[in-house]
């Protein structure tokens, strides 16, 4: 059995970032929301919104992170607390559906009577946030290559900035033309832009919370290179899923004929997932051809 726990500590240097991005997010969340009420402007308001999920999805993140790093817990929690991480991501999820379905419902009934906005303050906080998100994206991009709870922070900040830019162009509209409707439109595109991206992160987590093999990962491949290894006669019990980011577990049979040294072919196998197929973390079963009371579980 092989244990690579580094990746998961390495998210300890994510902390810093996320704790940054989240301040500069509350503090213009605040600014947002109440520039938003003040210049009636539901396109303030959706990014002010989305601001708020942005805040609660860093401080889960933050939680998450903190919390995985601490010491091994109590023994009936074997893995800890890294799982924590994509429930973060699936709660962080749901809200942004939650954030969503509220600014459609809104815009739906302001398309029928568009209320005036006040347009110049509009487009001053709008430009402000645009600012704001253009740190937290500098903050975050290193993070997101490497954390699926940093990637959904670093989605939501950026949809923050592309949704900032739809302000500044509603407002500009506004204050060009005096079209009304403007508001409701770029506001009502927010929500629309926020759905796929909630369900791709929820649709993410809840692979991972239902065990399914990495969607990269060739379970038949990496059975034949298993057999491949000389002395296994049989893999059964084959079995690969993902416990939080970067941290890939497995845990197979290897049937071997009698002769074949055991330890060789452990070797060879933990080499084999470790440095092709990057798992990291590997239970193994070494069984000789001769022993026959192995029952396959039938999930």
């Amino acid at each position: 059995m092989s244990h690579d726990h580094g990746s998961i500590r390495a998210g300890a240097r994510h902390v810093r970032p996320l704790t940054v991005t989240f301040a500069l997010v509350v503090t213009f969340l605040a600014v947002e929301a109440v520039a938003g009420l003040l210049t009636n402007s539901l396109a303030l308001l959706s990014d002010a919104g989305h601001m708020l999920t942005d805040a609660v999805g860093l401080g889960m993140s933050l939680a998450a992170i903190v919390t995985a790093n601490r010491p091994r817990p109590a023994s009936h929690r074997t893995f800890g607390f890294y799982r924590l991480e994509i429930v973060a991501a699936l709660v962080n999820a749901l809200l942004l559906f939650v954030v969503a379905g509220y600014v459609l419902f809104e815009a739906t009934k302001r398309f029928s009577d568009p209320p005036e906005v006040a347009s110049t303050p509009m487009l001053i906080v709008a430009i402000a946030g645009l600012a704001v998100n253009i740190v937290g994206l500098w903050l975050l991009r290193a993070g997101s290559r490497e954390s699926m709870n940093v990637e959904g922070a670093f989605m939501e900040v950026m949809a923050d900035f592309l949704g900032s830019i739809g302000v500044i162009v509603a407002a500009l509209v506004t204050m060009t033309t005096g079209w009304l409707y403007a508001d409701p439109l770029f506001g009502a595109a927010l929500g629309v832009f926020i759905l796929p991206r909630a369900a791709r992160l929820g649709l993410k987590a809840l692979r991972v919370l239902v065990q399914a093999a990495p969607p990269d990962m060739d379970l038949s491949a990496l059975e034949a290179e298993l057999v491949g290894i000389n002395g296994v006669v049989e893999v059964h019990d084959l079995h690969v899923w993902t416990l939080t980011s970067e941290m890939e577990v497995a845990s197979m049979h290897l049937m071997t004929n009698d002769q074949v040294d055991p330890h060789i072919v452990l070797d060879q196998a933990e080499t084999l997932l470790r440095e092709r197929y990057h798992i990291g973390h590997a239970t193994l079963q070494i069984e000789p051809e001769s022993h026959r009371h192995c029952v396959e579980v039938g999930w």
